[in-house]
């Protein structure tokens, strides 16, 4: 873990905690809507103020009158959020008044010992602050009136977090980096005159994979229908009960990152909420859940699709994986509940071989005994150094002619395709330029033969593959200027 100072935001339930922590942070990380306890997991984001780096950890709503086992698994993630915080921030909403539920948590907070901040929410007028003074009935210093809905008083409220957090003594672990885009991790130009062959594939590329790796950890995300046992295997995989596991389904409703180091790599394990059909779920809190899973997928290296072994591979499984696949993350099948299920492993690989065209890799697993739990997190690791390879141009344009000797391109109206030149122009996910005569030339079928061939020739295998095919530019010489602006 990061040597960022942790600060918990808790409180009784809809009093405005995730509005608060989206206002500040900046963005809209936490789902939010007007149903009462929406957040149940919590949720940490990165926050900067006057040069301060700190963590605003988002808890559900804590209500101790609640006897249901989903509340109390709530109320566990809020105690744990603020035995590892540096501060806490108690959300109390000033057009309620003081509740009981709020001096019950105010009581928890006094038997602590890190330092607690009142804010009292939903003043959404200057007039109003003076409903913020009854709140000093909870012994907790002066209560900051903010509006987090209109941003009034966050300013204040960021300096006194600043404040407090700044003066906590630094840890010596350094701070683990988010996973970059796919955009920021595409491989740098080389500088004009630094003596990189880019055609060859020399090993100073080598080096920058290499150094890229080791650098930027790896974004797995945990994705599928809902109650496939998503959150089961992220706790199994941590070692923890990190996120709330309930027989309910629709249980998570956000997604929730966790450093893991796994063999010497960095990874972020992202818990994401069910996926279902946009049309069952609009307008409800599904809906803003589902957005965020499919957001965790741009975001990732590699995507887990999990499964349930005892209904087989469905068509919403199906549907998961096309989600990874355009959303250029290597994809991974999870047959969970293996120990119960009855599902033929063959049948299912073959299914998944003829609809989902990158072909990927099917592992059996049951998140409650522990059975290819590190295998699963071995093979998240292995696609995604594959999907972050690269292929020498030299060697790249030999495979090609081997696949076109062995099997020429059908003529199209007497006129066959020519290939002239291939070359690896991107990484995360791999994309290939191709020189061709003319595009009109080439057949579905054909180009399926060609990627299906790479795929087997190099491993890619669940990984995303880019191929476009550029016209031959008579002018451009040799390579067409479409390639020469992409150099590897």
């Amino acid at each position: 873990m990061s040597g960022i100072p942790e600060i918990a935001v808790v409180g009784f339930p809809n009093v405005g905690k995730s509005t608060l922590v989206n206002r500040l942070v900046g963005g809209r990380e936490a789902v939010v809507h007007r149903e009462a306890g929406v957040t149940r997991d919590r949720k940490a984001l990165e926050c900067e103020w006057n040069g301060v780096r700190f963590r605003l950890v988002d808890t559900g709503g804590v209500d101790l009158e609640a006897g249901d086992s989903l509340a109390r698994a709530v109320q566990g993630q809020a105690r744990q959020a603020i035995a590892g915080a540096a501060a806490v921030v108690l959300v109390v909403d000033a057009r309620a008044g003081l509740r009981p539920g709020d001096t019950e948590v105010g009581e928890i907070l006094r038997r602590g010992t890190a330092p607690v901040v009142v804010v009292a929410n939903k003043i959404d007028e200057p007039g109003d602050e003076y409903l913020a003074a009854e709140f000093h009935r909870l012994g907790l210093g002066d209560p900051q009136p903010v509006s987090a809905a209109h941003g009034h008083g966050t300013g204040d409220l960021l300096d006194r977090l600043a404040a407090l957090v700044d003066t906590t003594p630094p840890t010596s672990s350094p701070a683990v980096p988010r996973p970059a885009s796919p955009d920021d991790r595409s491989l740098a130009l080389p500088e004009p005159g630094s003596g990189v062959d880019v055609a060859a594939g020399t090993s100073a590329s080598t080096a920058t994979s290499s150094l890229a790796q080791t650098e930027l950890p790896i974004g797995v995300a945990v994705i599928g229908r809902p109650n496939v046992g998503k959150s089961s295997l992220v706790n199994a995989f941590l070692g923890d009960e990190r996120v709330i596991v309930s027989e309910l389904a629709g249980t998570t409703r956000d997604s929730i990152d966790t450093e893991l180091d796994f063999e010497g790599r960095r990874l972020v394990l992202v818990d994401t909420a069910g996926l279902r059909r946009r049309t069952k779920v609009a307008g409800s809190v599904a809906y803003y859940a589902q957005l965020r899973s499919e957001r965790a997928t741009e975001r990732a290296d590699v995507a887990l699709v999990v499964c349930d072994a005892s209904e087989g591979v469905t068509s919403e499984d199906l549907r998961a994986t096309e989600l990874a696949m355009h959303s250029g993350c290597a994809t991974l099948i999870a047959l969970n509940k293996w120990d119960i299920g009855e599902t033929d492993l063959v049948d299912a690989t073959a299914r998944l071989e003829k609809r989902v065209r990158q072909r990927p890799p099917v592992v059996t697993c049951s998140a409650l005994r522990g059975r290819n739990v590190p295998k699963l997190l071995s093979s998240a690791v292995e696609l995604a150094d594959r999907r972050a390879s690269r292929i020498p141009t030299p060697e790249l344009n030999r495979f090609v002619a081997d696949v076109v000797a062995s099997r020429p391109p059908p003529a199209t109206r007497g006129r066959r395709l020519r290939l002239y030149y291939a070359a690896q122009v991107e990484r995360r996910p791999p994309r290939f330029a191709i020189q061709v005569n003319d595009r009109r030339l080439i057949t579905r079928a054909w180009a399926f033969h060609l990627e299906n061939r790479l795929r087997e020739t190099y491993g890619l295998e669940g990984v995303p593959l880019r191929i476009d095919y550029v016209p031959h530019s008579r002018r451009g010489g040799r390579r067409s200027a479409e390639i020469q602006e992409q150099p590897i």
